[in-house]
């Protein structure tokens, strides 16, 4: 199939410079990788992922942790699992 049309967007530099480091870790250009999601989009007739708006409740957490509050440090994943009775 002829590949002629076009899409343009305009992007922070540092986002895309992150997401093009990503494409490229995976082995994907920009293009296949737009290609890519356009074609999920069709696959699944709306965004190959959710999107929300968070709740209440989900916002207070998200400020308190923001805030440093009701946070639990763990130095890795022995402890986090110990913390957690695993």
């Amino acid at each position: 199939m002829n590949k002629s049309a076009m899409v343009r967007a305009r992007i922070e530099p540092r986002l895309k410079d992150q997401v093009e480091d990503v494409f490229h870790r995976l082995g994907l250009s920009a293009t296949e990788a737009v290609t890519l999601f356009y074609k999920q989009v069709v696959l699944r007739q709306g965004l190959p992922f959710e999107v929300s708006i968070p709740n209440d409740s989900t916002m207070k957490t998200f400020a308190a942790t923001d805030a440093g509050k009701d946070v639990v440090v763990c130095k890795d994943a022995k402890a986090l699992y110990s913390k957690l009775g695993i």
